[in-house]
């Protein structure tokens, strides 16, 4: 007999019904940049092996988490994750940049709204329409709520490019019609349990940009050089996916093989950037508001951060551990490969880190009382701005440093 499983559901449940019952933080765009895009995220609950589910009506969201099928612990939460082959998203000025082309990244449906859209969710499902062929207007889904609206913005958040808005899917039957992605798209049904799970947890790795791309002229390869050599390179943290290991099925049980079209097996799935960030936004609605009665000491580090911030964790349901956690601060966020870069960051990122308590504070509360506060914009703007200072300084002193050196050498020749 198969060991019962940690279950999910109970935390997405949690999650899907606070993301309904919670007004949205919308970002207005200012008259000087008015773009936007939305993006959606698909969840699904695969029925487990054993179940026939013959079911006829579509639920409400109350309903479908009271269905057998959904709350059977071998139920299998999942979230759609896609792969563009060349990949041109606003999320990320640096993505075609990165060194490692043999990585996949992972994102999710969406794009630019057009003139004629009737708003940000119409955007949302027409471009997953267009994109993947998923039609988020049948019976079979349901919009749960919008997550909290984000800037995208250039290199080091120095201008704004767009808002961006995310909108929250549920798939409220346990089969739909096949997706139909178009070329050079491939689709990636990821369960919630491994970005979740404490046993095993989140496998975390880094995703490098050389920070040349994101601070000289692309065409200056001399100056690119240049600053690569003073600055070293950027990296921001990642989570690993896996693609779901078991294939989706029609109504009559078959194997549905055309659903995962166009599907080929990645060497390795970097889920990074803003993608990142919205994936921990939704996680961040599964944890209990105002935990510190439940937090429990840390044992072990699950993210970059929490090493850094030394944070306690809360036990959400059996088997499952979520850590009390700013949203999305591992995913917006890099490191340099130079030390000395890192700790000027740290001097003059007073100012980030009060954000950062702010927004903490905010996610232990629920963040009931923060609505008005742009927590993700703000620190963003003072960690990209002491960046800015401190490579400034570094740039300087490595400079002022090469000219002493380069004059004592030419002192050193002429004297002897």
């Amino acid at each position: 007999m198969s060991e019962k499983p940690a279950s999910i559901v109970p935390l997405l449940r949690k999650a899907l019904e606070r993301i309904r019952s919670t007004p949205p933080r919308v970002i207005a765009s200012p008259p000087t940049q008015p773009r936007r895009a939305a993006v959606a995220l698909i969840i699904r609950v695969v029925p487990p092996p054993h179940f026939v589910v013959d079911q006829t009506h579509c639920p409400s969201l109350a309903e479908f988490f009271e269905q057998d099928w959904v709350s059977d612990p071998f139920a299998r939460p999942e979230i759609l994750f896609l792969q563009r082959e060349n990949q041109t998203a606003p999320e990320d000025s640096g993505m075609s940049r990165v060194r490692n082309n043999k990585e996949a990244h992972v994102a999710f449906p969406g794009g630019r709204t057009e003139a004629d859209d009737e708003g940000g969710l119409y955007t949302a499902m027409r471009q997953t329409w267009e994109e993947i062929g998923i039609d988020l207007a049948e019976k079979d889904y349901t919009c749960v709520g919008q997550l909290d609206d984000r800037e995208i913005t250039t290199s080091l958040g120095k201008r704004l490019l767009m808002i961006l808005s995310p909108f929250v899917f549920l798939q409220v039957t346990p089969h739909a019609a096949a997706p139909d992605p178009v070329a050079a798209t491939t689709l990636h049904w990821t369960p919630l349990a491994s970005l979740v799970s404490a046993n095993p947890p989140p496998k975390w790795s880094t995703v490098t940009v050389d920070a040349a791309s994101r601070i000289a002229p692309k065409h200056s390869t001399a100056l690119r050089l240049l600053v690569q050599a003073l600055v070293g390179s950027m990296e921001f943290p990642a989570i690993i996916v896996e693609p779901s290991s078991v294939s989706p099925v029609t109504p009559d049980g078959k194997p549905a093989h055309d659903m995962e079209k166009g599907f080929k097996p990645p060497q390795q799935l970097k889920l990074w950037g803003l993608s990142l960030g919205m994936t921990l936004d939704l996680m961040s609605y599964m944890v209990h508001p105002s935990p510190t009665e439940t937090a429990e000491p840390r044992s072990g580090a699950s993210s970059p951060l929490s090493p850094i911030m030394q944070l306690p964790y809360q036990t959400g349901a059996e088997g499952i551990r979520m850590d009390i956690v700013a949203p999305s601060l591992a995913s917006v966020f890099p490191r340099f490969s130079y030390p000395d870069v890192n700790m000027w960051i740290w001097v003059f990122g007073k100012r980030y880190r009060e954000v950062v308590r702010g927004w903490e504070a905010s996610v232990r509360g629920g963040g009931v009382n923060d609505r008005r506060i742009n927590w993700s914009g703000s620190a963003l703007s003072t960690f990209y701005a002491a960046i800015r200072k401190a490579l400034v300084l570094v740039i300087v002193a490595r400079a002022l440093g090469i000219i002493f050196g380069l004059g004592f050498a030419v002192w050193w020749v002429f004297r002897t």
